[in-house]
């Protein structure tokens, strides 16, 4: 998945299950750990499967600002070169 991909993902407001295994390139069993690990560590409870994507991108260290840094890029190439 490019940065371009990475950042659609990352701007919805909920992450399933399907969108985890995405940002992680793991399978179903390994994202399902990764989410109960997430809902463990947090201090309140949330009653459906999905987790916000903020909890997400932090839990997993996602640097968005470099995503869009390297989106800028390659939708400018011209830029690069000056």
């Amino acid at each position: 998945m490019n940065a371009k991909e990475t950042l659609k993902l990352v701007s919805k407001t909920w992450c399933n299950i399907n969108d985890l295994m995405k940002l992680t390139g793991l399978s179903r069993s390994s994202a399902l750990k990764i989410r109960n690990n997430i809902k463990q560590e947090l201090n309140y409870e949330i009653h459906t499967r999905d987790l916000p994507m903020n909890i997400v991108v932090d839990y997993l260290k996602i640097d968005v600002d470099y995503l869009k840094s390297i989106t800028i890029r390659e939708e400018n190439p011209n830029e690069n070169n000056k």
